[in-house]
């Protein structure tokens, strides 16, 4: 059984994108619930939404994680690969030496100079990979690298959302076309102003998330999110070559990318 873990970045990068998605869901349902007081069908109903939200963030998650290879070849490898290369101009000259330097001390093998790359881009690539393996090992306190954490979040928050866009299309228009045939055909409720104003507000409601999910929810913003993510990542060598680093970290404050 997967048992999912409720912290900072089960909520922003997981839980987020996945209430986001079926928003509109939400909304129809709501129409249908008494709010006028609260009673043991809403203490269920509340319990039953916890629920149904963790299952979505896990849904949320490996929806993300399918379409991430596909991401990661369109942008030509991952960041933390790709930014490292001599041939990238990401990052100034002096920069990237520091950078390799750092690396090559901790990785204990020298660093691809910029002829060996162009003879053998997939030995450099391999070695940059490496190289972005061990700073995300040891980049792992949240407290002490906040701000590449938040970016962490961010790029998963948009990852997941873009593998929830179709789904969430998707469910905008069973939601349209349902409150449509639920005001044509009167059927199965028969409607007084409030349902009838409610239904029309659901599909406007509707109308407005599809917008946003085929405009705002797009692999330019996964992009984005994930090299902002690995820039912070390549300068976190200026913390790390400050203090004593380990792989190892207590579980509480360790979070991974994902």
């Amino acid at each position: 059984m997967n048992v999912i873990s409720i912290d900072e970045y089960t909520v922003r990068a997981r839980l987020a994108p996945a209430v986001i998605a079926v928003m509109p869901a939400f909304a129809f349902a709501a129409i249908f619930v008494s709010w006028g007081k609260l009673g043991l069908p809403h203490v269920i109903a509340s319990l039953g939404l916890m629920i149904l939200f963790a299952a979505f963030s896990d849904i949320a998650r490996r929806r993300g994680r399918k379409i991430e290879p596909g991401l990661i070849a369109k942008m030509g490898g991952l960041p933390s690969t790709t930014m490292l290369r001599h041939r990238d101009d990401s990052f100034d000259a002096g920069t990237k030496a520091k950078v390799h330097a750092f690396l090559a001390s901790k990785l204990v093998a020298p660093a691809p100079s910029a002829a060996q790359e162009t003879a053998d881009p997939k030995a450099a690539d391999d070695w940059y990979a490496r190289g972005g393996t061990w700073l995300r090992e040891n980049t792992r306190d949240t407290r002490k690298f906040r701000l590449l954490f938040n970016e962490n979040i961010s790029y998963g928050f948009r990852r997941n959302l873009l593998g929830l866009r179709m789904p969430g299309l998707l469910l905008n228009v069973a939601i349209v076309l349902t409150c449509a045939g639920v005001l044509a055909y009167r059927w199965p409720i028969d409607l007084d102003n409030y349902f009838n104003d409610a239904l029309i507000a659901v599909i406007a409601a509707s109308a407005i998330h599809a917008a946003y999910l085929s405009l705002a929810v797009t692999e330019d913003s996964v992009f984005d999110a994930a090299r902002l993510y690995a820039r912070q990542l390549i300068l976190s060598v200026e913390k790390l070559d400050k203090v004593p680093t380990t792989t190892t970290t207590t579980r509480s404050r360790v979070t991974k990318q994902s």
